[in-house]
């Protein structure tokens, strides 16, 4: 394949994983971003806050990038926009609330001179060489898009997070008329969700949660506490119209529920009777049987409102008998312990909780498989690349692909950071880019590496131990100490006998050193950590971080 004849399909996160979605598509000189997302950190990224794509292959080609466009506004697909945007400031493009969510971030991030242009489905903006057109689909928030990019070679079309509800709760249903009509012009390639590749049959309509909010709400006669992804308004819009049906108040806690409440509704996404809203420190002010509480930490966050109120540390809610508390989310892979954990916690205080899958609390915002089959059908693509999902998904979607007649050599289940080239008569994967983890640790942006991660892992399991040795610099001879300080390793006051021990090795390491006539620094502290780390292992089994410090005087 000739250079001008090929479209670059580049993920820089999403495959292999849940979240930090980000694809690079590029033909000749021209690049387009399609989603800038987040993940969250796994139990081993000790302190780490988010993690985000490696994007160096576009710092490299920073000159050859036109635009990012957004399919929707959940965290895994805008999440890491502003660390993006703060190297690379081109446009952007989303729809009404996708911006409107994005630009709260951005305030965050002091990031004023971005240029955010609403787009509505059906839309098509010229980004040369690429004619972009966009594509109503359903998910769990509103206003989410498909993206399908008009090529000299032909259509490269991205589905976002889709499924196909029948009956959504704002009424807008997915454009199938429009994904027929892209498969009778033919689609080069498709680029399709698969997290639920996995899932026989149908993703339930959220329809069906509002019917499940209802039955329970007639039946409640407590307090009802409703948790949720905060970016989930159509499932907070059923929760109000459920509460206003009932005659029942809401109080939103939680700053990024609050915000989206807010945002939605001002955009006009939520429908909001007036008065029915009140703030949390009112709460005390009405009956039990006149609340709902709509919080965020469906996913058992350690510092999020329901969690806070499980452990009886929140402000303004303490779980009362007769509290019933609906958890309206499946835990994300790697929160199941989390979420386990709160829900026993709620139990202890006294509360009735509803969690369980069957209970109709909770259905995916993703296409299951005889949705994709349809997906597939209706689009017949020339090429196929299963996106958004662990290893396995990404695989179930490849065989479902393959099951309606896509032939294997046309289907590329790929990792991050591999180049999918496609000419209208081939595609390979034809080499890959830098497209790692980036850990966002407070302020820091990749500051932490495994270096640092090994250390932290070492002081969590066996702590440290700190040596401080005081040397004449002239002689070389020790002056004062060794003074030994432990912390996470020891109780020091049961443990003086090995302390004891502990300072001998250290002097029997410096009268080595001496004897040897080493001066440097370096060399001193790696004997002390050999020699002292070696005698705490035969004690104790542990390995303690240490940590020798020397004073010249």
């Amino acid at each position: 394949m000739s250079e001008e004849s090929r479209i670059k399909i580049i993920p820089l996160g999403g495959l292999g994983e849940i979240g930090k979605n980000m694809t690079a598509i590029r033909y000749q000189d021209s690049i387009v971003i399609i989603d800038a997302g987040l993940m969250f950190p796994e139990e081993e990224l000790l302190g780490i806050d988010i993690v985000i794509p490696d994007i160096s292959y576009l710092m490299e080609n920073k000159d050859k990038v036109k635009a990012i466009l957004l399919t929707h506004g959940h965290e895994d697909h805008v999440g890491g926009l502003p660390y993006v945007l703060k190297e690379i400031n081109v446009p952007v493009y989303g729809s009404r609330l996708t911006l409107g969510i994005v630009e709260e971030k951005l305030k965050e991030h002091n990031l004023g001179s971005v240029q955010l242009q609403v787009v509505r489905p059906r839309d098509v903006i010229s980004i040369s060489p690429f004619e972009v057109e966009f594509i109503r689909v359903s998910h769990s928030i509103p206003d989410a898009l498909a993206i399908a990019l008009h090529t000299p070679l032909g259509i490269v079309l991205h589905t976002g997070d889709i499924k196909l509800d029948q009956t959504p709760v704002d009424g807008e249903v997915a454009d199938f008329r429009k994904f027929a009509e892209l498969g009778e012009k033919g689609v080069l390639v498709m680029l399709g969700d698969s997290t639920n590749a996995d899932k026989n049959g149908f993703t339930m309509s959220e329809k069906v949660v509002g019917n499940t909010f209802d039955e329970l709400f007639g039946k409640c006669e407590g307090r009802i506490i409703v948790t949720t992804f905060a970016s989930n308004v159509h499932r907070i819009q059923q929760v109000i119209s459920t509460a206003q049906k009932y005659g029942r108040k809401v109080a939103v806690v939680g700053r990024s529920m609050i915000n989206n409440v807010r945002i939605s509704s001002q955009l006009g996404y939520m429908n909001i009777p007036e008065g029915i809203l009140i703030e949390m420190e009112e709460i005390g002010e009405y009956p039990a049987s006149e609340i709902v509480i709509v919080t965020t930490g469906s996913q058992g966050e350690p510092m999020s409102a329901l969690t806070r109120i499980a452990t009886a540390d929140h402000r303004w809610v303490a779980i009362e008998q007769g509290d019933t508390v609906i958890i309206s989310a499946t835990p994300i892979p790697g929160n199941e312990k989390l979420v386990a954990k709160t829900v026993d916690l709620l139990f202890r205080q006294g509360a009735e909780v509803i969690y369980e899958k069957g209970a109709g609390v909770h259905v995916s915002g993703h296409a299951s498989q005889e949705e994709l089959k349809i997906l597939l059908n209706l689009i017949r693509p020339r090429y196929f690349i299963p996106v958004h999902g662990e290893y396995r998904h990404l695989m179930k979607h490849a065989k479902l692909a393959e099951s309606l007649g896509i032939p294997r050599s046309r289907i590329f289940v790929a990792e991050n950071g591999q180049i999918i080239e496609v000419g209208k008569k081939k595609a390979v994967i034809s080499g890959k880019v830098a497209a790692g983890k980036v850990l966002v640790d407070g302020l820091g942006v990749g500051d932490v590496g495994n270096i640092v991660l090994r250390d932290r892992k070492q002081l969590s399991q066996d702590g440290i131990m700190i040596v401080v040795v005081t040397i004449n610099k002239d002689t070389s001879e020790v002056v004062a100490g060794p003074d030994i300080v432990s912390r996470g390793f020891v109780y020091v006051r049961e443990s003086e006998r090995l302390i004891e021990n502990a300072k001998e090795k250290v002097n029997e390491a410096l009268e080595i050193c001496s004897k040897r006539n080493i001066s440097e620094w370096a060399v001193i502290k790696a004997q002390v950590r050999e020699k002292l780390g070696k005698h705490l292992f035969e004690k104790t089994g542990r390995r303690p971080m240490i940590l020798p410090i020397i004073v010249e005087v």
